[in-house]
């Protein structure tokens, strides 16, 4: 059997001033940027399924 999920730690003092500040850097990228992620990442899985071989 799988074991019990814990509860998720509430973070204080200096853990939680450290979490706040990641999260406020993160960097967003702009629609140009997400749009051409995502046209590489459909290139290359499309290179991909051409480069597998399938054995059935």
């Amino acid at each position: 059997m799988a074991r019990p999920i814990r509860e998720t730690p509430i973070l204080k003092g200096e853990d939680a001033f450290n979490f706040e500040m990641r999260r406020l850097k993160v960097e967003n990228m702009s629609k140009e940027q997400r749009a051409e992620n995502l046209r590489k990442l459909r290139d290359d899985v499309a290179n991909a399924k051409v480069q597998i071989e399938w054995c059935w």
